[in-house]
Formats: structure tokens, sequence, C-alpha cells
């Protein structure tokens, strides 16, 4: 599918992979701008896109149009040197005088008031694409403002210092308005201790490995790039802080060594974690790097990443006929939404444009394009903080992510009665398939089921997680939570240990406690029956069938798949489970029925002999421990 967006013809001398350069950039975001503008209100201070609202109201979603779109432009016309051909300044100058009057009325303009995030949050989300779009523009924009205009916007802005943000990456948002407000002279105790607060946070959030908890407990998703890396390295950059820049700068760098594997060799980021509609943000963090040398990457590679995930999504219909990006994944795709996604949320794919920060004779754009790390060897990247295990096959360009670590529980919530999340609770994703729908049947799950009734994953607890030459693995523990009758069995508990070697995935459980007549069901990867991907699921001890369910609402990938399922109708007690897994795109693959020549399993381990080479994966349950013998 071609994209409906006004771009120039691919330049493959210098962009081997994928055609763009730093002119394909500026074209794709006066293409969204264009579009997005058609749907102004008169004073320009709301886009009123067309769509499902999201549960902050029309007006919040109004101004998100603004502040989301005024991102690109900020980028677009800062890394132009302030050329602005299309006027974009103009229209954004007049929807911040229109919008600020007399906030809080009911009238065609008025923004909203930024208050506590429990009563009207989402406008603080707002503000801080708003600061950091004036702060970027400052010279062109508001610098030339009236005095006054300038004065009612801090007004507005200085209610996202008042009020107070949800427990997580939203404190980076006060964090930019303090930011913002400092750098025009306008700052004070309260703009400081805002900044401080967001950093005391940030630094307890982190977990090493360039990777934070978005919030206290246990969410690790791509709020990582497109938030909690962007924000603070962004506006040391900006302020040109080096001690700022330092202290996280590094750890920016720590987390490209990993989340540069996060992308497919199509382009595609990892299926994970909530906001997916955001879709090209993803790159954000790469971009970021590159444009501040806080980075790993070749310059090559960088440009080769983001250009990938921006081709990736315009070449699948994000964008409709009318070129506004949809609520979705490929084009409209309601399983990934949240019930805070509007028309104009999409539009945070913004940060993307940061990439155009670095001017025209910057190593990221006159460097020839690299292949990305999911294009080179096979690849394992074990992460014991988050408690994440990725890894990618150079024969199909896949990269697999196997879930010991992130749930996205708060940590004042029970595990019971909280609802089905299909983008945490799964125990593997992908960049070419997404997990299946709340009311289907679950993929890549183990399910204990009593009375009929299937648990669910919902606190994860990370065991542990490890990688040697072309293989990793990564552990954890949870209790199954029943979402109907008695939401838990006395003394049932799940440990679960994931190996990876190239395609294959070793899933191994020890389950104890388990009533009598519990049966256990292990899902495997969700695909549909057009797909260029195979999944399958091969038992090796402890199962009695296996067959395909269907999940009929498909995924973010196809309309409809199949999952396939192994059953064992006797797991009273306690047990180990194995099985081998693989989701591939490589053509004729060896079946798993001949990857694996002998198993042994007792109550407390389980070993694998591996038939290509006769190494051993021995895994030991008290203590936990995983090797790879020869």
């Amino acid at each position: 599918m071609s994209s409906p967006l006004e771009l120039p013809g691919d330049e493959r001398e210098l962009s081997p992979y994928t055609g763009y350069t730093r002119v394909h950039w500026e074209a794709a975001a006066d293409s969204l701008l264009r579009a997005a503008w058609r749907w102004a209100t008169p004073g320009s201070a709301l886009l009123d896109l067309p769509g499902r609202p999201s549960r902050s109201g029309v007006r919040s979603d109004g101004l998100e149009g603004y502040a989301r779109t005024f991102l690109a432009a900020g980028f677009r016309i800062a890394g132009a040197g302030g050329k602005d051909p299309f006027g974009w300044l103009e229209r954004y100058a007049a929807g911040l005088d229109a919008g600020t009057r007399t906030p809080g009325r009911g009238d065609a303009e008025s923004w909203p008031l930024i208050l506590d995030h429990s009563v009207q949050g989402q406008p603080m989300v707002e503000s801080a694409s708003v600061a950091l779009g004036l702060r970027l523009t400052r010279p062109w924009l508001w610098d030339r403002l009236d005095a006054a205009v300038q004065d009612r916007a801090e007004e507005w802005l200085r209610g996202a210092l008042r009020h107070t943000p949800a427990p997580n990456n939203w404190y980076l948002f006060p964090f930019t308005v303090a930011g913002f407000l400092q750098s025009v002279g306008r700052g004070d105790a309260q703009t400081a201790r805002a900044r401080e607060r967001a950093l005391e946070l940030l630094d307890s959030w982190y977990l090493g490995e360039g990777w934070y908890s978005d919030g206290d407990g246990r969410a690790f998703d791509h709020y990582n790039g497109w938030a909690l890396h962007l924000y603070p390295v962004l506006d040391a950059h900006l302020g040109g802080d080096t001690e700022l820049s330092e202290r996280y700068g590094a750890r920016l760098r720590a987390h490209l060594e990993s989340f540069g594997l996060f992308f497919g060799g199509d382009g595609a980021p990892l299926h994970f974690g909530r906001s997916l509609t955001y879709r090209f943000a993803t790159g954000a963090a790469v971009a970021l790097g590159a444009v501040t040398g806080h980075t790993p990457l070749a310059p090559g590679a960088s440009r080769r990443i983001v250009s990938g995930a921006l081709k990736y999504f315009l070449d699948r219909g994000a964008t409709g006929r009318d070129g506004l990006l949809s609520l979705g994944w490929h084009g409209p795709h309601e399983a990934t939404l949240q019930p805070y996604s509007g028309p104009s949320s999409p539009y945070w794919a913004s940060k993307a444009f940061v990439s155009l920060l670095a001017p025209t004779d910057d190593p990221l754009w006159t460097a020839p394009e690299e292949r990305a790390p999911s294009e080179g060897p096979d690849r394992v990247i074990a992460l014991s903080g988050p408690g994440l295990l990725v890894h990618s096959t150079r024969a199909d360009g896949i990269v697999r992510l196997h879930n010991h670590g992130t749930d996205h529980v708060r940590p004042h919530e029970g595990e019971a009665g909280i609802a089905d999340d299909p983008l945490y609770d799964r125990a593997a994703y992908s960049t070419r398939s997404g997990p299946t729908s709340a009311v289907n049947v679950p993929d890549n799950h183990l399910a204990v089921e009593v009375a009929g009734v299937q648990s669910a994953r919902r606190r994860i607890l990370p065991l542990g997680a490890g990688q040697g030459d072309g293989w990793g693995w990564a552990a954890s523990s949870h209790r199954p939570v029943f979402p109907e009758g008695a939401p838990m069995v006395p003394g049932l508990r799940v440990t679960s240990v994931t190996v990876v070697r190239g395609r294959y995935e070793l899933r191994v459980h020890r389950v104890s406690g388990a009533p009598d007549g519990a049966r256990l069901r292990q899902t495997g990867w969700a695909t549909g029956p057009d797909e260029a991907v195979a999944s399958a699921l091969h038992p090796l001890h402890g199962w009695d069938t296996a067959d395909e369910i269907r999940a009929p609402q498909g995924t973010a990938f196809t309309r409809w798949a199949l999952v396939p399922r192994l059953t064992a109708d006797d797991a009273g007690g306690t047990g180990v489970y194995a099985a081998l897994a693989t989701l591939t795109a490589e053509d004729e693959p060896l079946p798993l029925a001949e990857a694996v020549a002998q198993v042994t399993a007792t109550a407390d381990g389980f070993e694998a002999r591996w038939a290509q080479d006769g190494a051993r994966t021995r895994i030991a349950f008290e203590p936990l421990a995983v090797e790879l013998l020869p």
C-alpha cells in the first residue's frame, strides 16, 4: 500500500534500505501538518480531527491536535533554521493567542484548564508539547509575541506546575514546561521545584541497562524511549546543560545498546505495551541519540532504524486518503487503543521528527544507510533489570521479546479484579505479530484451568536473565489469578523459564500446588492464514494434546488469526511442562519435532539436548539456574 502523503521518489544510493533522506522527513512533516490543519477552528486554537473522542472529551482532543502537531512543526522549523515556507508558525501563534484568552470557557477557541490528573489531566500532557514547541521556535514565535500573549501563555502553562501529575512519566510534563519558562527568563522557585521533583522520581525509577520503569512498579514499554529518555536529554540539549546531558545521555546510550534491536528487518518496532497508535514515535530515542551523540549506533544505522519505522507505517496505511494518522497500528485497529486515545493521539508520532534537529550536513543524513541490528547476525539480549529477553534472526528479520518482568500492575493494586491487558501480560511479543484481543483466546500464555475457569497472569516476579554465545534465557514466577469464582488457589504458583537459540524458544514451566482436576493450557504465536509468517508449538514434556484455536478478532497484523495450543488434562500437584515454539518467515524451516533430540524432566529440573550440535540446555528450579552445556 502506497502512502497518500506527498513524498519525493526514493533515493537508493544514499539510503539503499529505505530510500528515505532528510528531504523525505521534511516532506512527511509538511504533509501531515497540511492534512491536520484542514480541521482547525477559525481562531486556530483547536484542531478538531474527525474520529471517536477520547475519555477527556472533544475540547481536550482539540487541544491535543494543536499541541502534538506543534511538535512536528517545531522540529521541522527549528531544524531548518527558522525557515517556514508554509507559514505554520503564524497559525500556531494565532492559536496560542486565541486559546489562552479565556481558558476553561465553552466557546469555540478556549483551551481547557490544566487540573490534577484525576480531574482533568490530559491538558497537562499537552502543555509539555506546547512548551516544547515554543522552546524550539522561540526566535521566530515566542520572541515576537505581544507581552500580553506571553503572560497569558505562561499563566496557562503554570497550571502544569500547580497540579498533580499521574504517578509516572507525567512528571516530565511539568519538568518540560518549567524548562521552557526558565529558558525565557520566567523561572522561579516553582519551576525549579518541578524540575527537581521530576528528576528525583526519574532516578528512582532507573533500573540500569538504560531502562526505566514508568512509575513505581514494573511497567517497561516504549515510554522509555519517547518520554523517559526523550524529555530530560532533549531538555539538556536545548539548554546546553552539560551536566544533565552527561548524566542522562549516558543512560540513553545504554538504552540504545538494547533498544536498537527492537526494530525488525522490515522496519517494524516491537508490538508491545500501550499507546502503540503513536507508531513511528518508537524511533524518537534512536533519533535523539544521533542528534545529541549519546548513541552506540553508527549514523547510517540510526537513520536506517528511524526511516525504516517511518516508512513501515506510511507504506501500510497509517494515514488514510485524507492524510490523517488513524487510530491503530497499520490502519485503524480498535484493540490497539486505550480509553485516553482520541483522534489526535496518533500525532505523538511527531516526536520522531526530533531527527530534523540534526542539520543537513550531519552524518545522520550524509552517511550511507547501514543495516539495522536485526539485519545482522542472529542476536540475543537478556535484560535483567526489566526482565526482558530479546532475540532476532537474520534469515527473516523478525525480532521477538519474551516478557519476564513487565506487567503494568500499579503498586497499590491487588492482582485480582484487574482486567486482562494483552499488551503487557502475554509471555512474548514480536515485530511480526500482535497479541490477540482480550475477548479471544490469549496467545503466548500459560493458563491453569480450575473448574472451567482459566487463569490470568498479573503481577510478574522476575527471577533473572542471562545470555551466552548465541543463546539467552529469562525467568519469572507468578501467582495465577482467576477472573471468575475464587480469585486465587492457595499455594498455586507458576515458575516460567524461556531459553532461546536462533528462532527456537524453549518454554518450560514448573507448576506447583495445582488442585486435583486442574488442566493446563499453553498457547503460541497468533498468525493469520494469509501471512508470510508461520507459528508452531511442539510438546516436549507433560502435554497430552495439541490443537489450534481461532481468534476471530485477529491482531494488529491480521484480521483473523489461529493460535496453536497444548493441553495437559490432569495437572494436579506439582509438575514440569515443556514445549518448543517458533515464529518464523524462513522458507522451509526445520520442523520443531526435529530440533530437540532428547529431553529429561524431574520435579525440580529439565534438560533438553539439541539435535543440531548435541548441546544441552539444563534448567534447575531450586535454586534457579540455567546453563548451556556442550
